[in-house]
């Protein structure tokens, strides 16, 4: 097949991630992908990075003149192309694209929504998504029901396909372990808890700092140590270097900074939390943290509680909760156990051959 991927978000977060990671998978698989980006962005470099062919376009202007050149020009690759699919991963510019579908081009045009926030449920939105649209995919429970009940979505359209992890690079790394704890000082008989992401309010890095305090402070778990397997972003590091000193935590936390080798961060790990406050609807660094066979607690936002069991989530932004499920999972063998075989049994569906195998099954059955 002929397929193009639309990435047109400046940011390499999830929702480029899930596109661009499907995009390779394809063309892994022998099919030919183009992929839309905007220019300049981390998103286009990254996509380059990966070996694909991205082309930018304006998609994201309000301006009605550069809108017309965009669209102009996504005729012009179209009609050279000729894909069968055109999957969306960003709503700016999905309505110039369902224009050219209904304009006769003869592709099949996907919605992929994994974005936290809910599409409008008004008139237009609703027509392009439950008309225009040959399928909307989404990457969590939460967001199928919302286009099933609000935006009256046919059910027959509405694909839940979660994202895949790469399970050959994310996996346990023995050496990677010992050499990452030896970097950062960490010994044998420390008990070490990640929280992955860039600095931001949404990740919970400041509620995950109040909890480890508690916990070292308070409750006496002063072989306790954080890694903050990220680096600054929304929020600067100086920022989260002040909250550590504020908690008094300046022995206990690590702060890595970009690092290339995460497996090998998250293989020193003993335990994960994902601290998000809300979003999560893709949850790459949850995928990560589980495929490399670490104990995992959550809170309950966006794609979470599909991914993990109840015992195993807190309710966004409750630190009381989060001190207390940290304290089972640092007390608890029985309960690290339990947890990694929920992990282990959620990852047996979620490989990227999975992820590719499940979207191949949506590709493919337009054309049965």
């Amino acid at each position: 097949m002929v397929v193009i991927q639309v990435v047109n978000v400046r940011w390499f977060n999830a929702t480029v991630w899930y596109g661009l990671y499907l995009a390779r998978l394809l063309q892994e698989a022998g099919h030919t992908v183009v992929v839309i980006t905007q220019a300049g962005t981390e998103s286009h470099k990254k996509a380059l990075e990966w070996g694909l062919d991205a082309r930018p376009a304006d998609l994201n202007t309000a301006n009605p003149l550069r809108l017309a050149v965009t669209l102009f020009k996504l005729a012009a690759l179209l009609r050279s192309l000729k894909p069968q699919i055109v999957n969306c991963h960003r709503g700016e510019g999905f309505f110039l694209w369902g224009l050219l579908k209904m304009l006769g081009f003869g592709f099949k045009l996907v919605r992929t929504r994994g974005d936290q926030r809910p599409p409008r449920a008004d008139a237009l939105n609703r027509f392009l998504h439950a008309r225009v649209a040959d399928a909307v995919v989404v990457t969590n429970s939460r967001m199928a029901r919302h286009f099933l009940t609000a935006m009256r979505t046919p059910e027959d359209k509405v694909w839940l396909i979660h994202g895949g992890v790469d399970r050959e690079r994310f996996r346990f790394d023995e050496k990677g372990r010992e050499r990452v704890r030896a970097e950062f000082g960490f010994g044998p008989r420390e008990t070490v808890l990640t929280l992955v992401g860039r600095f931001d309010k949404v990740k919970g890095q400041r509620e995950t700092l109040e909890a480890v305090s508690r916990l070292i402070h308070k409750q006496g778990y002063r072989r306790l140590r954080l890694l903050l397997l990220g680096f600054g972003s929304a929020t600067g590091e100086d920022e989260v270097r002040a909250w550590i000193k504020q908690y008094k935590l300046e022995r206990f936390v690590v702060i890595t900074g970009r690092r290339e080798d995460v497996a090998a961060c998250l293989s020193a790990a003993d335990l994960g939390i994902v601290a998000s406050l809300w979003s999560e609807t893709i949850a790459r660094a949850a995928l990560e943290i589980m495929s490399t066979g670490r104990p995992l607690i959550s809170s309950g936002v966006g794609v979470m509680p599909d991914l993990l069991p109840p015992e195993a989530l807190f309710e966004p932004g409750d630190v009381d909760a989060m001190v207390r499920l940290l304290a089972r999972a640092i007390d608890d063998p029985e309960y690290r156990k339990q947890n990694l075989k929920a992990c282990d049994l959620t990852l047996s569906q979620l490989s990227g051959r999975d992820f590719l195998q499940r979207t191949l099954t949506l590709y493919e059955g337009f054309f049965d």
